[in-house]
């Protein structure tokens, strides 16, 4: 795979080549389409997402280029996020169905999913300049790639040990404080910002896991099931939303109770798990758990 930077190869080729694999793949995502533009768009934003979490991790190698291309690379994902949204809702009514505790609560959440498809479908006729945006996506990766081929990464092994471990620091620190946030005030921002650091930690233990390669694709999958967890915890809020703002897609039906009902539940259920998830994660010290990724760095080059 070439989504990882390995210790024993040239420094600036496996960040070029990692980026450029992504943002290729976004590209041709969007340009390609095997699957419909609406899943062409969630399968060019995983992309972004990817690279958006390699330039965080070498930022202090270049601050200045991870600023302007995150800056980039998100404003694009933004746009292309609203149908994806209203998806996410009809996953995470399918998500509260198949988990449902009584045969009333299943049939009223499968009219409930009937909504939300009907309401989906209504966004994606609407959105009428999807493919607008879908195109302008494809010229901004198009920019990014000219932009990282413009930029040197070239750094030794001993510096690029240096700048690891500060990411890697920093990182941690903003994982801690976000777990500390949930726990004190349990408000959705405070869990989106955890399931970021989440994010951050798997795909960080993926660009690196020739350290370490047991332990390393371990974490990376314990992160990523957290990542899963707090995007299901998320949804649930987005849908208690939009059930609240739109309270006309249910016509005073019972279903509008149930469904509250079951999102609170089954919210209550993720919450926890995320949380039991996350401190494991996030279990070792930042600073020690930096200095134990250099070190490995430098042995793994040796």
């Amino acid at each position: 795979m070439s989504y990882r930077i390995r210790p024993d190869k040239a420094f600036d080729d496996d960040v070029r080549t990692a980026a450029a694999r992504q943002l290729s793949k976004a590209i041709a995502a969007l340009t390609d389409r095997p699957e419909g533009l609406h899943e062409a768009v969630h399968t060019a934003r995983k992309h972004i997402k990817r690279v958006r979490g390699l330039y965080r991790l070498i930022a202090p190698r270049a601050p200045e280029f991870q600023q302007v291309e995150n800056d980039r690379l998100r404003e694009m994902a933004r746009t292309l996020s609203h149908v994806r949204d209203a998806t996410a809702l009809v996953e995470a009514g399918r998500h509260l169905h198949e988990t449902a505790t009584c045969e009333d609560e299943a049939q009223a959440l499968a009219r409930v999913i009937d909504v939300l498809t009907v309401r989906r479908d209504r966004l994606s006729e609407e959105e009428t300049d999807l493919e607008e945006k879908a195109n302008a996506a494809v010229a901004t990766c198009r920019e990014a790639l000219e932009a990282l081929n413009a930029t040197s990464f070239d750094s030794g092994r001993r510096e690029a040990a240096r700048f690891f471990q500060k990411s890697w620091r920093k990182t941690g620190r903003k994982a801690a404080k976000a777990l500390s946030e949930c726990h004190a005030e349990a408000h959705t921002d405070q869990f989106h910002e955890l399931r970021k650091r989440g994010q951050d930690c798997w795909m960080h233990h993926a660009l690196l896991r020739d350290i370490w390669p047991a332990a390393m694709h371990a974490k990376q999958l314990e992160a990523k099931a957290l990542v899963d967890v707090l995007g299901r915890y998320l949804d649930l809020s987005m849908l208690s939303e939009v059930t609240d703002r739109e309270p006309h897609l249910f016509n005073g039906s019972d279903d509008h109770a149930r469904l509250l009902e079951a999102i609170i539940s089954r919210q209550q259920t993720a919450r926890q798990d995320a949380l039991t998830k996350a401190r494991w994660v996030f279990a070792d010290e930042p600073k020690q758990e930096a200095r134990t990724i250099k070190r490995l760095w430098l042995e793994a080059g040796d």
